[in-house]
């Protein structure tokens, strides 16, 4: 009987690029290739050993794609033409996907050595448009057509539909608040309660920022400087402040190397390096936010962290160490609600200070968790980590196990068509586009300007009929105010449409 392939991740590498003029800025061609060539240190091969690469993926940026194809440019840096190249579709869910996908590749015998990689210069891109200073390296890529377009790894999808990205349901910074008003309803706290509360489960986020060396925000914060609002730390969308807000505006990039037990031996990569895959699952929520059965919990979720247990035959409390992708308090809290976890768990659910402070590595930050979780459980062997990560708005789900131990079983590819079959046949509201007549909030947000004053309500709601509605407020202050000052869930009003736009009123 053949031995059953085990896949392992091997190598990783990450660093932040802060440079002291932008002319020293590197390009994220540059990054990718750094942490590309450390990920092969990382795991005790030399740089040339990448050549040896037969497949190459780069996580799609979220800055300007000044670059033809950057997979394709990045296998000529590193002499790794022969390998197959990809790029992949939006999604902060990728990275954790990548290494789920590519394991069943290992394990099926279909691919042997895989180099995982991204990179973001968002904020050196944002200085140079600020200041009108040209960087060079954006001539080189502009010009740098010698490959045809980037095969891409799976068909992009928009998360929003027509009339969520009317009512501005594009940007996260709109779309999460909804889940967070939904969830302070849900736990039944007040508006400052709740508030205070999120700045408590963040405020331990920081003091692990502070002592990373790659963390874009290495600043220790209080509870009550992360919930109370101040001109430096302005709400956003209600309730959220800046601090509570994930921050793309860096400079970083990771890569991350898998290859088989087989293949690890054969390179003569040392055991204490390989960080096993014990459980893994892909799963996606019904789609459109405002399809959701609710705002305060995750259907996908749950199953998905359900099969990634069974399949690594151990629960959330033998987790010792957890990345919850936490882009918004939302996603933390639901994640842990789903866990079983409490707030007084003495266990942080990151490892690398989360995106509001390690630093929001656009589609890429999972892969720095991945790295940074291999270096925790290499430094303790046996013990286990959790990685979840998120796309779109709680909308797509991956999930990997980990630790340093081989598993007792062979590796079982998660099979994510029956859970998502599940998961799309459940019952939701059917969203109305064109609402009118009587409806009742069931979560609502106030967008802010930049200079700290509320411009914009937005609520999702219920007809009488049962149907869900997408609608705005009257920019009127009165009922802004209202809005940010009382709890608006509940109330009643009266929605019609108006062009491209709902208008909600309420009732007097």
């Amino acid at each position: 009987m053949a031995r059953s392939i085990l896949p392992v991740l091997v190598g990783a590498g990450q660093l932040i690029d802060r440079p002291a003029s932008l002319s020293d800025a590197r390009s994220p061609l540059d990054m990718m290739q750094a942490t590309a060539k450390a990920s092969a240190a990382d795991a005790g091969l030399r740089p040339e050993a990448l050549a040896d690469l037969d497949v190459l993926v780069a996580v799609n940026s979220v800055g300007p794609q000044l670059l033809h194809n950057p997979p394709a440019a990045l296998a000529r840096r590193i002499g790794a033409e022969r390998a197959e190249k990809y790029l992949t579709v939006t999604g902060g869910n990728t990275p954790q996907m990548l290494v789920n996908h590519f394991a069943r590749e290992i394990a099926g015998g279909r691919a042997s050595m895989v180099l995982l990689t991204g990179a973001e210069a968002l904020d050196t891109l944002a200085k140079s448009s600020k200041t009108g200073e040209s960087l060079g390296w954006i001539e080189e890529w502009e010009d740098d057509t010698r490959s045809g377009p980037p095969q891409l790894l799976s068909e992009d999808r928009s998360g929003s539909n027509d009339t969520e990205r009317a009512h501005g349901m594009v940007a996260p910074i709109v779309t999460y608040p909804l889940f967070e008003n939904a969830l302070r309803r849900h736990y039944g706290r007040t508006l400052e309660d709740h508030q205070l509360d999120i700045g408590k489960l963040f405020a331990p986020f920081t003091e692990l920022a502070r002592d990373n060396p790659c963390a874009w925000f290495p600043i220790q914060r209080s509870a009550e400087e992360i919930a109370r609002p101040t001109a430096e730390n302005r709400y956003i969308g209600f309730p959220y402040t800046k601090y509570m807000n994930a921050v793309m505006q860096v400079n970083q990039s990771a890569s991350v190397l898998l290859t088989s037990d087989a293949k690890a031996r054969e390179l003569g990569i040392d055991e204490s390096r390989w960080v096993y895959l014990h459980g893994h699952a892909d799963i996606n929520d019904i789609w459109y936010v405002s399809e959701r059965i609710n705002f305060h919990s995750s259907p996908a979720l749950e199953l998905g962290l359900a099969s990634a247990f069974d399949m690594a035959r151990t629960s959330a409390a033998e987790i010792d160490h957890f990345d919850v992708y936490t882009c918004f308090p939302a996603v933390a809290e639901i994640t842990r609600d789903v866990l079983g976890m409490t707030a007084d768990d003495p266990r942080l659910l990151t490892v690398t200070g989360g995106l509001p402070y390690f630093g929001g590595a656009g589609n890429n930050y999972t892969m720095h968790a991945i790295a940074t979780m291999m270096g925790r459980l290499r430094a303790a062997p046996g013990e286990r980590g959790l990685v979840t990560a998120n796309g779109w708005y709680l909308t797509k789900h991956a999930l990997g196990i980990y630790s340093t131990a081989p598993p007792d079983n062979p590796f079982e590819p998660h099979d994510a068509a029956a859970p998502n079959r599940r998961i799309a046949a459940m019952d939701h509201p059917e969203m109305e586009p064109r609402p009118s007549g009587s409806g009742t909030v069931e979560t609502y947000t106030v967008m802010f300007d930049r200079s700290g004053q509320p411009e914009q309500g937005l609520v999702l709601g219920r007809l009488e009929s049962g149907k869900r509605f997408v609608a705005q407020t009257p920019r009127d202050k009165q009922v802004l105010a209202q809005m940010i000052g009382e709890d608006p869930i509940g109330q009643t009003g009266k929605v019609i449409c108006k062009g491209p736009r709902n208008l909600f009123e309420f009732s007097q």
